[in-house]
């Protein structure tokens, strides 16, 4: 089985690039990956619920990822995509060495929640050294510590009718005539529930960095590296993803990813 994984693995990581390659080429042939009503774009999405269905009934809803040894880390995890934020907010926060920050739990809950970093560090740790896998065609192995993500939302209480986390991120990865766009995805309950699933605050034995999401970065470990939010400052449990965005579940997704990003 373990196998198995592996080589599935591997065919998602190459499948997400060569997907993510052809949605970010520019050219005007792909045009149409940018089109919600068109019909290949519509193939292409049921593909994805039918590739989430599959990986759900192949694994499982507990199966870890692979955790390596400390002589598997070859070099620093990579920073990519946002890597130095500069909203107001965020600036404001970094030069107070995040002391002010606090992480929302919100929605869908008994009770909205927040906590400082110093609270979160307080919780019970772990500490996982796992692959990062771009979808663009990338992987790092890296040292991942902080708190599991399940026992921080049963703080707030869930209700039994939210299906989704959705993700709230400082960092500004686009700005529209509006201002700027904020980056944003989301996950199921049961990615956000999974033992490897934490809110890390440290790197390779180290603070997490700037450059790598600080002062918190979600890891959900089964999934691509865009599914693993840096910056993340608040999760807003919900039923429905079609009010957020153009509706698609993140910033990525709203722009022609894979919902699921499962690996």
């Amino acid at each position: 089985m373990s196998r198995l994984i592996v080589n599935r693995r591997k065919f998602l990581v190459g499948s997400a690039a060569l997907g993510s390659s052809l949605a970010l080429s520019g050219c005007d042939q792909f045009d149409f990956l940018g089109q919600r009503g068109n019909p290949v774009r519509q193939a292409l999405e049921q593909a994805n619920v039918l590739t989430y269905r599959a990986q759900r009934a192949l694994i499982g809803n507990q199966v870890l990822a692979r955790e390596y040894a400390e002589t598997d880390i070859r070099q620093g995890q990579r920073p990519n995509g946002s890597t130095d934020p500069t909203t107001a907010e965020y600036m404001f926060l970094r030069q107070a060495n995040f002391e002010p920050y606090r992480l929302t739990i919100k929605g869908m809950v008994d009770k909205e929640v927040s906590f400082s970093l110093a609270e979160l560090r307080n919780m019970p740790e772990r500490t996982q050294i796992t692959r990062h896998d771009c979808v663009e065609g990338w992987s790092c192995i890296a040292k991942w510590t902080g708190t599991p993500l399940g026992p921080v939302l049963d703080q707030a209480g869930v209700k039994p009718g939210a299906r989704y986390c959705v993700y709230h991120c400082y960092d500004n990865i686009q700005r529209g005539l509006s201002g700027d766009i904020l980056y944003y995805t989301s996950s199921d309950l049961v990615d956000a529930y999974h033992p490897q699933t934490i809110l890390s605050y440290g790197l390779n034995d180290e603070v997490l960095p700037v450059s790598n999401g600080a002062p918190v970065r979600l890891r959900i470990e089964r999934a691509l590296g865009y599914k693993q939010p840096k910056y993340l400052h608040t999760i807003e449990l919900v039923d429905d993803l079609s009010s957020f965005g153009r509706g698609k579940g993140g910033y990525w997704e709203d722009n022609g990813y894979d919902w699921y990003g499962g690996i």
